[in-house]
């Protein structure tokens, strides 16, 4: 299988901007960029499909170049139905640093950044060097920018097509760049890019868009009510991951191998296979979510994730650290113990029960276990000796109920 039947057969390929760059993906070495804008000092799983295609077609000799919009990120990409809020110049310097630092770390990529080369460009020559390229209907056709033209669109927004043509066409001059790649939704800004470079150099450059990862609804996939699935580990644990991965929809999980692994046909084909025969073993998320954690932050981070998630299930914690414990459950507000206290006094005061009466029952019937061990002694004490590293005391009620306290 070619790199480009690969990419295919994966799902990576939703168009190009002309036949001839199948043969020189299979056979040549390009050098080609992939861009984002410092909206935010990390990634989130939402881009890692995108970086992905990157990294295969790095492993297939071809030279990847990251693109930190330092000055696109000013303007801001129109989004299908508002305009984006600016943010700082001192927020998009802070974010730049922090994608750098991750882009390196986790994709080994060569980065630029183009405020590099478009700051000391004024605005007379921005308009004669590269607007005066642009047709107003050519601009006005483009999906990104039709789409807004009810609601209305600022003359800033209007320009980031310009910008990112802009971008394509110093690479390609500069780094001998000669593709672009992107989600679909860049398309319009990709073609601008083309045309710029064939206007102003008589050159030939190419582009190539993948499918927007989503779930069977349509949902970008990686987002959940806002709050972005993020590719730094200390904002999104391995744990978090893991628990989001493993919980995806099962009629989506194959699309998610093809898509989000380095996994081969083959050994997707027989994941597919056990899965459909074990189901309830959910054999296709756990390998997703091995490939995606392993990919991005090590084994180690990922088996810390297991063995988390694991214990939890299974109600056995005894042997958690605190720091198992903050990561596990990032979000639960831990109660405040100030002094020794009875179990019973404990449940009451943290509202596991409603009662001392309820308290009680609930320790009899054996539903109440302290640091995973079941406690059915009604005179049982919480001393700061017995919580988890001196400092974390974990009630668990039934088999799903959490109360952490946190002794002062």
């Amino acid at each position: 299988m070619t790199l480009y039947e690969d990419l295919e057969w994966r799902g990576l390929v939703q168009d190009i901007s002309d036949p001839k760059l199948i043969d020189l993906l299979n056979n040549g070495k390009l050098t080609f960029y992939i861009g984002t804008d410092p909206t935010a000092d990390s990634m989130h799983i939402g881009h890692y499909s995108s970086f992905l295609i990157s990294k295969r077609l790095a492993k297939a000799g071809h030279h990847p170049l990251l693109l930190v919009g330092g000055a696109t990120g000013l303007i801001g990409d129109p989004k299908p139905t508002s305009e984006r809020p600016i943010i700082s110049k001192e927020e998009v310097e802070k974010n730049i640093k922090g994608l750098t630092k991750q882009a390196k770390k986790i994709f080994g990529f060569e980065v630029v950044n183009n405020w590099d080369w478009t700051k000391d460009i004024n605005i007379c020559d921005f308009l004669r060097d590269y607007g005066k390229y642009f047709n107003v209907n050519y601009m006005l056709a483009k999906d990104h920018v039709k789409s807004r033209m009810e609601v209305g669109i600022t003359y800033a927004e209007f320009s980031y097509m310009l910008l990112q043509a802009m971008d394509f066409y110093y690479l390609y001059k500069n780094h001998d760049c000669v593709l672009q790649v992107a989600g679909s939704d860049q398309w319009g800004n990709i073609t601008s890019g083309i045309e710029l470079i064939r206007k102003k150099l008589d050159k030939e450059a190419y582009g190539m868009v993948m499918p927007l990862v989503t779930d069977s609804t349509g949902k970008k996939f990686g987002k959940t009510e806002g709050n972005a699935l993020w590719l730094d580990e200390e904002k999104t644990s391995s744990y978090e991951l893991y628990q989001y991965l493993i919980n995806l929809e099962d009629s989506m999980i194959v699309d998610y191998l093809k898509k989000l692994t380095f996994l081969t046909k083959e050994e997707i084909e027989e994941i597919d296979r056990k899965n459909q025969e074990h189901p309830e073993e959910r054999i296709a998320h756990k390998a997703l979510a091995r490939e995606i954690i392993t990919d991005l932050h090590g084994k180690d981070s990922y088996l810390e994730a297991v063995k988390i998630s694991e214990a939890l299930f299974s109600g056995d914690i005894k042997n958690f650290t605190s720091k198992d414990i903050e990561i596990a459950f990032k979000g639960l507000k831990p109660f405040s113990i100030e002094e020794d206290l009875s179990l019973i006094d404990l449940l009451v005061n943290a509202s596991v029960c409603s009662s001392k009466r309820e308290a009680r029952e609930f320790i009899k019937n054996g539903s109440i276990t302290v640091n995973g061990e079941k406690i059915t002694d009604l005179e049982f004490m919480i001393h700061k000796n017995n919580c988890i590293d001196s400092k974390y005391i974990i009630i668990r009620r039934g088999k799903k109920k959490y109360t952490i306290g946190e002794y002062k």
